[in-house]
């Protein structure tokens, strides 16, 4: 499928650009964008994802990720039914579902990767998608968060008189988005285009091959005949002693008596600034979850891993070196799409295609205003970011329009963006029907929030 999308976007961006007299600024912008994906992000993801994945090695070895995986066995184990349950796929899954709701970005990309990394360990055939990385894709895609934090940013900073109102709308629609996302990936690894082919040894059906193609033999490795390891932990892994579980019950403390500081912080003989006081509880809650969310965890899990008697600095050493190696591997991918995305809007070819559906979408009462944001989104954060602001200050703050964008905004992910950072992760490049799922989950939120918009805000 990436196939025939990449390639599309290149010839249209040359065809459309030459028509249009803008050849110039598509050779600009290839040569921009290839320097942008090396320089601009994979570069600056090394130090994030040294971080991130040394903090994940070290919740593995105190035996925090198999707990979180226990603790969510069930839904998880329905949702992906070829992971084996004590799989550290499992944990490293949840973790990056986890960060997404909160809004923890820098957190949830190594997050995701690593969930990637633990899910090819299982593919007897690299390079060929999964059908549980595709569903985990699916759940990515669809944008899931508690609160659209830079969508409210934006209206805030153009004056409304309440930033905060597509929050409601915003959850409604990115999770009736994973729910179609996760539900169309199940469908689509069924039809016979998309569905694996068995196994002729003696793996038997949890074959990963896609029925076209030649058929791999599976490495050693990969031989999904292997047991499967469960969630690794350190050797010297102990029972927490009495006065292990008396520190991290005082330090549990602590970061409560700081979250309801900044929750109620009238109670606490603090005052409040203007923008604190005009939040709901909920607003707040949230906040001060996402807040403290990364000091708590780049402080509490060493902490924990310590007293389980992990040597903390070897081992998140020894993960933070999975950061830099990460990194490189993504850049092919990365210059692939963010080049062919580049020279496609610089030809003019989202304008092209807003012309062209405008009379479609106008038929079924879509806001055609909405459209070139709703295009660009799937492919760029920061283009679909620019045309929401620029709709509302077109249209203001707090206009029906506006609000959608945000819902929009908040409700949904850079979809091809994704698809190459986390399959670029693991050198897959036959993803299946991993890009149709996520593009349901974007179509199923788009349409949700013009739906829901008009019944909350009018």
């Amino acid at each position: 499928m990436l196939n025939y999308i990449w390639l599309g976007l290149m010839l249209c961006a040359v065809l459309i650009g030459g028509w249009n007299g803008h050849l110039k600024e598509v050779t600009d912008k290839s040569l921009e964008w290839a320097n942008s994906a090396v320089v601009n992000i994979a570069f600056m993801l090394i130090g994030v994802m040294a971080l991130w994945l040394g903090i994940m090695r070290l919740a593995e070895r105190a035996g925090l990720v198999a707990l979180l995986a226990r603790a969510m066995r069930p839904v998880m184990r329905l949702i992906f039914p070829d992971v084996p349950a004590d799989h550290p796929a499992m944990g490293s899954m949840l973790t990056n579902i986890a960060a997404n709701m909160l809004g923890l970005n820098n957190a949830a990309t190594p997050f995701g990767l690593r969930a990637m990394k633990d899910l090819e360990s299982l593919n007897p055939r690299p390079g060929t998608a999964t059908n549980a990385m595709c569903t985990f894709l699916a759940i990515n895609t669809s944008g899931i968060q508690l609160v659209p934090v830079t969508a409210i940013a934006i209206l805030a900073a153009n004056h409304s008189t309440n930033p905060t109102a597509i929050v409601g709308t915003s959850i409604i629609c990115t999770a009736c988005a994973a729910v179609c996302g996760v539900l169309m990936a199940k469908f689509l690894s069924r039809l016979p285009v998309f569905r694996l082919a068995a196994n002729s040894g003696p793996g038997g059906s949890r074959g990963n091959e896609a029925q076209t193609g030649p058929r791999k033999p599976p490495s050693p490795a990969l031989d999904p005949t292997d047991k499967v390891p469960v969630v690794k932990e350190a050797a010297t892994l102990q029972p927490l002693a009495w006065w292990g579980t008396l520190i991290t019950a005082a330090y549990l403390l602590f970061f409560a008596v700081l979250f309801l500081r900044l929750v109620f912080p009238g109670t606490f003989g603090l005052a409040a600034d203007a923008d604190t006081t005009r939040q709901n509880l909920f607003i707040r809650v949230v906040n001060a979850v996402s807040l403290l969310s990364i000091p708590f965890l780049l402080s509490a899990i060493p902490l924990f891993a310590m007293l389980r008697r992990v040597k903390v600095y070897e081992e998140f050493v020894d993960g933070a070196k999975e950061g830099f190696e990460v990194a490189i591997r993504i850049i092919p991918y990365l210059v692939a799409m963010l080049v062919a995305v580049g020279m496609f809007r610089a030809a003019g070819g989202i304008d092209w295609l807003s012309h062209v559906l405008a009379p479609v979408f106008n038929l079924v009462g879509f806001p055609t205003d909405l459209l070139p944001m709703v295009l660009v989104r799937p492919l760029s954060g920061s283009g679909s970011l620019g045309f929401f602001t620029e709709l509302v200050k077109q249209f203001g703050p707090d206009s029906l329009i506006s609000r959608m964008a945000g819902t929009i905004y908040g409700s949904t992910e850079t979809t091809f963006y994704v698809l190459a950072v986390y399959f670029g992760s693991v050198a897959v490049k036959r993803t299946r029907h991993a890009v149709l799922a996520g593009l349901t989950a974007d179509l199923v939120s788009v349409m949700m929030a013009v739906f829901v918009c008009r019944i909350v805000f009018r």
